[in-house]
């Protein structure tokens, strides 16, 4: 088998280090660049020693030179704390990221597959979200820097295949959870976890009713690899997520329960422009890349709940 070589912006990323593990275990030769922002050389660590794994220091925001087959662009803070912490280097990254990566796989040329995500649908006024909607989202607020730079960088990803063929893909990835989370990234699952396994005060935002869906890593990291690797030339964008709905006070009772948590809850004002609801219609993953989630949440936390023990303790 020829080995592909493969680049992953990102990779020392919660996501990004979880790919890099499978596209080695699968026989690829793997570049891992990453300017350790929000990655961690913990999460990538036990694939230093493989000789098909190469890391580099670098900020998306700069030119890139390699030799690659595919890139997986998945450089940019992905939660609120992080991306709000110098939000114009999150707009930076988003944009000036995306064509640099999108030059490099015009020159080599490469497939590239842009890691986008479900804020592209604001605060969804339809229920699930389908590919097809155009969202509701608000351009000048706190958390605009990551929603229209992710807008902007699936723009950039259409015209670069319109205008100059690159061979693209995009997926947009919803509220995705597992072992590699930052401790204190500001996310529900996170969050709840490590209060719950300190017995302190779990915070939820608004009345706890707002609905998420969650999507454990090892599911995303499949219909990653699925839409890069499909044969019908399908492009995207295709919604990558679980269609199961929780509302937040389900999530941290159900956390309370599997940490067996001495946790109370309480509750305090919902962020602004947060979203109430949020759910894919994944029909177009399954049409086309016959790809649905098969790990169950009560899995999936018990598996991340671990991770954060060994963590913590």
């Amino acid at each position: 088998m020829i080995k592909k070589k493969i680049l992953v912006t990102g990779g020392a990323g919660f996501i990004g280090s979880h790919l890099c593990d499978r596209l080695l275990n699968e026989g690829n030769e793997v570049i891992c660049v990453d300017n350790f922002f929000t990655g961690s050389k913990q999460n990538i660590v036990h694939l230093l020693g493989n000789p098909y794994f190469e890391v580099i220091r670098h900020d998306v925001c700069f030119p890139l030179y390699v030799e690659v087959d595919e890139i997986y662009n998945l450089a940019c803070p992905s939660s609120p704390v992080h991306y709000q912490h110098d939000a114009i280097q999150t707009t930076k990254v988003s944009v000036s990221g995306a064509i640099n990566m999108l030059g490099l796989a015009k020159r080599i040329p490469a497939k590239i597959l842009q890691a986008s995500t479900s804020e592209v649908y604001g605060d969804p006024a339809i229920h699930p979200q389908v590919e097809s909607y155009w969202g509701n989202v608000n351009p000048v607020g706190i958390r605009s820097c990551y929603d229209e730079g992710k807008r902007c960088a699936e723009t950039l990803f259409m015209d670069y295949h319109r205008m100059n063929r690159v061979a693209i893909r995009i997926v947009r990835i919803f509220n995705t959870y597992g072992p590699h989370m930052h401790p204190n990234d500001g996310r529900v699952v996170s969050n709840f976890i490590i209060q719950a396994l300190k017995n302190q005060n779990i915070t939820i935002y608004g009345n706890g009713q707002q609905t998420r869906s969650f999507l454990y890593v090892d599911d995303l990291v499949e219909g990653l690899i699925k839409m890069m690797n499909n044969d019908k030339n399908f492009i995207g964008p295709v919604n990558i997520g679980n269609p199961h709905e929780f509302t937040m006070l389900e999530l941290a009772e159900k956390i309370i329960e599997l940490t067996d948590s001495k946790s109370q809850l309480v509750f305090l004002p919902l962020p602004h422009d947060d979203p109430k609801q949020r759910k894919p219609d994944i029909t177009l993953a399954k049409a086309t890349l016959n790809w649905e989630p098969n790990i169950q949440l009560d899995e999936g936390l018990k598996k991340t709940i671990k991770y954060f023990k060994n963590l913590l303790f």
